[in-house]
């Protein structure tokens, strides 16, 4: 029988840098041989989850819904590896209620960095009001009071906040 899975959740403002380190992690793993599925928010938002808005419910319906196929692959021996802003804490205190090897990883980004970053426009059209319920502008992002890992991308190299989580599931006998 497989072992089961682990989930890393990476969440934080957009632009904190979630997508490039969850695709690292990803390739990480996978190099040394470990199962890996790499859930993108931008991807799950067009597949799994089209048709929700930006509502506190919306929200967490995605949240949920990532997670029931994060806790699914786990199941069968598969990681996975999430980059999703998931803004809101109860809906990620749910999510380690109901996966086993739930590792939040908390990308903390300030968000004049995250502005700095921008290279979709997405806060220059949420400043200017174009975009309504846009996480950390005009829509709440409540951090994690107590993440597994918590990353600083501005002070912090992609290398070294790879070796931060690969230490961590060593740690953990994950890896």
């Amino acid at each position: 029988m497989k072992s089961p899975g682990f989930t890393c959740w990476l969440t934080g403002l957009s632009g904190a840098g979630k997508s490039t380190l969850g695709i690292e992690i990803t390739q990480a793993l996978e190099q040394l041989s470990l199962p890996c599925e790499y859930l993108d928010g931008d991807v799950i938002r067009t597949n799994l989850s089209k048709g929700l808005g930006f509502s506190r419910e919306d929200r967490n319906t995605n949240v949920a819904r990532v997670g029931f196929v994060c806790g699914l692959l786990n199941k069968h021996g598969i990681n996975t590896v999430v980059a999703l802003i998931s803004p809101n804490r109860d809906s990620r205190e749910q999510l380690k209620l109901q996966i086993p090897n739930f590792i939040e990883i908390f990308i903390d980004t300030p968000l004049e960095v995250c502005i700095t970053r921008d290279v979709k426009g997405l806060y220059k059209k949420a400043l200017a009001g174009e975009i309504p319920e846009f996480t950390g502008i005009s829509s709440p992002y409540e951090p994690p009071l107590n993440p597994d890992i918590t990353l600083k991308t501005h002070k912090e190299t992609l290398n070294e906040c790879l070796e931060k989580v690969l230490n961590y599931l060593r740690e953990r006998g994950q890896i």
